[in-house]
This record gives C-alpha cells, sequence and structure tokens, in this order.
C-alpha cells in the first residue's frame, strides 16, 4: 500500500513499477472439512457482568447439532446443504439462544453467515403454535434486504409448520389489514408506519433484529426510526444487532438501543475478506475513467459484476452510455419504485443480467453468489462535501463478492489526489495490500484479473462446503 500512498504526493510510477501479485497469495489453497466458508479471523466475545459466571454456556458450536436446534431447523439447515456453522454461527447462536434472553452485537465479515445465524435465533425463539402473532421483528435499511432476509427465514424454516413471515416493506402489505405472522421482516418507515396505524401488535414480539445495525442506528433518519419503534416494543424483548462494521460512534449509540449486550467483534485487520482480491486502477483522467470501464467488460462478464457509483444520475448515465456502445448493462437505484427494482435485482440474481450499476442502495447485505468482480467506479466518500474517506462502506460493497469463501476481485478507480488519498486511507486502516493495475498494459491487467476470477481454489482460511454452497442464502 506504500505505493499507493507515495502516488498522492509523488509522479505516476512507471506501468511496470508493482511487481506482479504472487498467484499462491491470490489463491491460496482450501482447507478443512466440510462445513461452511468461514473467516479464520478470530472473533472475540466480551462477557457483560450478567455473564460472568463460568458455567455459562457461550461456547463456539462445531456442530448444528450441538446447539439443541429443533428437528425442524435441522431439518432446513440439512436441506440447504448446511452440514457445519460458521464462525458467526457457532459463536452467536449460543448467545442468542441463553436463558435468559441476551442481547447481542455481533460483527463478521460480509459473507461469512450473519443472516442465517439470527434467522435461526429468531426461528428459535418462536411459538409456531400462534402463527398470527407477531412474535419476532427483523429491520433492515433497504426493501432489497429485507426481502432477502425474508427469503433466508422462510427457506430455514421450510419445514416449521405453522411459520408465517409478513413483508413489512412499501407495497408489501395490504393497508387496513392486521399483520397475522409469527415474523415480520421490513425496513424501518413501514414498521413505524404500520404500528401507528394499528396494523401491527407488538406486545407480543419476543426478538428484534437490527441488521446493518450500523447502518441502521446511525445514518439518514434510520436511527430515530428504529429507537422509536424499540420504545413501543416489550422491555423484555431480545435485542440483536449485526453488522460487517462497527464505528465507534455507533458503538456507543448502540450501548444505549442494546445496554449490556454481549459483544462479538473483530480486530480493524480482520475486518476485510481474506478471499478477496483487492485491486486498483490508476486511470488517467477522471474522464478517461469511463473507457477503462468499458475495456473491463469482458472480464466482468466472466461471473457478475457490481459497479459501485455516487449517485443516481451517474448510475443511468453510465447505463445510457455502455448501452449506446452495445454492452449489456442494469442500472439499480432509489428512484426505480419498488417493483422495478425487485425485477431488476431478480434479473441479476438469476443472470439474466450479468452487469449491474448501482449505488450504495445495494452496497450492504444483498447476497448475489454469481458475484465475482465489484468495481468501485467512484471512491465512496462521507461527510460534508464528501470531505473524508469512507472506510466501513468500501468493505460493505466489496463484501459483494467473495461470499462464504468463494474467489472474487474488487477495482477501485482512482485518477487525482483526492481519490488516492481517500483509498489510501481505507487500505491503511485495514491493512489492505492492494495490487495496482495499469491502463498502459491491458494484457497484465485482464491476466491479473483472470487468474483471481478463474480460480477454483480458495484462500487460506476458508473451507469449502461438501455441497456446492451457491444454493446457501446466508
Amino acid at each position: 500500500m506504500a505505493d499507493l500512498a507515495s502516488r498522492v504526493t509523488q509522479p505516476a510510477p512507471a506501468a511496470d513499477s508493482t511487481p506482479a501479485p504472487d498467484a499462491a497469495e491470490n489463491s491460496g489453497t482450501a482447507a478443512g472439512g466440510p462445513g461452511l466458508w468461514d473467516s479464520e479471523a478470530n472473533v472475540q466475545v466480551a462477557l457483560t457482568d450478567l455473564q460472568s459466571d463460568e458455567s455459562t454456556p457461550f461456547y463456539s458450536a462445531t456442530t448444528f447439532e450441538d446447539l439443541k436446534l429443533s428437528p425442524e431447523l435441522l431439518q432446513g439447515l440439512l436441506a440447504l446443504g448446511f452440514h457445519k456453522p460458521s464462525k458467526i454461527q457457532g459463536t452467536g447462536i449460543p448467545i442468542m439462544l441463553s436463558d435468559p434472553p441476551q442481547h447481542l452485537l455481533a460483527q463478521s465479515q460480509s459473507g461469512t453467515g450473519k443472516t442465517a445465524a439470527f434467522s435461526i435465533g429468531l426461528l428459535s425463539r418462536i411459538d409456531l403454535s400462534e402463527p398470527d402473532v407477531p412474535q419476532a421483528l427483523a429491520l433492515a435499511p433497504s426493501r432489497e434486504l429485507a426481502r432477502q432476509i425474508e427469503d433466508v427465514i422462510r427457506a430455514i424454516g421450510h419445514f416449521c409448520t405453522g411459520l408465517k413471515i409478513a413483508a413489512a416493506v412499501p407495497g408489501g402489505l395490504a393497508r387496513g389489514e392486521p399483520v397475522k405472522a409469527n415474523v415480520v421482516v421490513g425496513t424501518p418507515g413501514t414498521v413505524l408506519d404500520i404500528i401507528k396505524r394499528r396494523q401491527l401488535n407488538p406486545s407480543k414480539l419476543k426478538v428484534l433484529v437490527i441488521d446493518e445495525a450500523d447502518n441502521m442506528l446511525d445514518e439518514q433518519g434510520l436511527g430515530d426510526q428504529c429507537m422509536r419503534i424499540k420504545g413501543v416494543l416489550p422491555k423484555s424483548i431480545q435485542v440483536l444487532l449485526f453488522s460487517a462494521t462497527f464505528p465507534d460512534k455507533v458503538m456507543r449509540y448502540a450501548d444505549m438501543f442494546a445496554p449490556k449486550a454481549v459483544k462479538m467483534t473483530l480486530a480493524s485487520s480482520d475486518q476485510t475478506v481474506k478471499g478477496i482480491s483487492q485491486m486498483y486502477m490508476d486511470c488517467p483522467s477522471e474522464n478517461e475513467k469511463y473507457s477503462i470501464l468499458c475495456k473491463l467488460y469482458g472480464l466482468m462478464t466472466v461471473g457478475s459484476s457490481v459497479i459501485f457509483v455516487k449517485t443516481r444520475e451517474s448510475a443511468s448515465e453510465i447505463q445510457r452510455r455502455m448501452e449506446a456502445d452495445g454492452h449489456r448493462v442494469s442500472a439499480l437505484h432509489g428512484a426505480f419504485e419498488g417493483s422495478e427494482r425487485d425485477a431488476l435485482l431478480q434479473d441479476f440474481r438469476t443472470g439474466k443480467s450479468k452487469v449491474l450499476i448501482t449505488t450504495n442502495v445495494l452496497a450492504r447485505g444483498i447476497d448475489v453468489s454469481s458475484v465475482s468482480m465489484v468495481i468501485n467506479y467512484d471512491i465512496p466518500m462521507k461527510g460534508r462535501g464528501d470531505s473524508e474517506p469512507d472506510p466501513e462502506t468500501y468493505l460493505h460493497r466489496i463484501g459483494r463478492t467473495g461470499r462464504f469463501g468463494r474467489i472474487g476481485v474488487s477495482i477501485s478507480f482512482v485518477y487525482d489526489k483526492k481519490s488516492f488519498t481517500a483509498l489510501s486511507s481505507i487500505a491503511n486502516k485495514y491493512g489492505i495490500d492492494l495490487v495496482q493495475l495499469s491502463p498502459d498494459d491491458w494484457d497484465d491487467t485482464e491476466k491479473r484479473v483472470q487468474t483471481v476470477i478463474k480460480s477454483n481454489r480458495a484462500q487460506a482460511g476458508y473451507a469449502p462446503s461438501a455441497t456446492d454452497p451457491q444454493a446457501t442464502p446466508a
């Protein structure tokens, strides 16, 4: 990363100044027995005073049977190819199922099974003999992620007789009709609305899940909405906060939202996923970013790719230009109506569309197993006037690839001092050793990217499932 940092103040190096990446470093070897792909990063569990008793069973389970789940849940997991819990599942689920219930704040890298973990937790808490009584509420920042969570819960709970799930997203519920489901999944605005209109009776809720909790408790007014929702829930409700990142200021707010929670956290150096080969493209100017993007199109369609841009207008304009140049691409952002967004994402999931241009609406949580490349066309920034880099959003963006230990590539475009400085800061924060790609040696660039995308071996630190995990929701 020192090379990139020096580029901020020094002239551009020659095209061959960055040594070619070692193939073994980028591909690694698969290790371990059958199970979910999972990071070897050490999850630190901080116990509160309430959990100081050494007899408390906060252990890391090695099999799903160890968790003493219901036969129906075990059957659902087996049907999905889940044979062994990932670390976030093996450590987090026992905490979620502890008696009396404990709040939990859980951090784990993208693609390591967080959604499945809290889905198992909430499904284990509900009483299926009362299918019309809302007992578990899961909140997500976007309709896309809420729908995905709904699908995961439905798949894992497939054999749970009486399970009913309601989607509290715009257009998801009939206006005025009471919610009759034991699990409700939705976005904060819609959930607040149905509580106000007395469609949702929160009095019997036992579990509240906040997915992408750092975003939900910090940005775009969602923190206020989440707190207002929590204010009308039973005081005894169990709160589960999940995310790949937890900045310090969000952690402080989380302590108020879920007092005395058990915390499962990662060191900064463990937060980035090792299975993703992270690269950057030295673009001569901002105007030339587009032509370089088009040159990458052939590599984008080896699997599926997501291009992240700063604004909706940029997404639509790049789509227009790429289609005019003969490339098949789609754009998805918040300006689209909900049903249209659902259809666009479904086309991307099924492979009908292989290149998707989007804003940060898809940066968090969306799991499309075929994504092999993520392009940061614009480096993620935050603050007034994009005054500082946004390392958390960078991690969430690149986490759309490399899911469950598969190999993935991220390429970040830089072109001036501000973009170089921002990417350098992000790389330094997480200890990322970025590989430089040169637009002046396209044969070398293609070779480096293809080596990673076409590799059939995972990075060290991941273990393959005995079954293809591609259909495994997490």
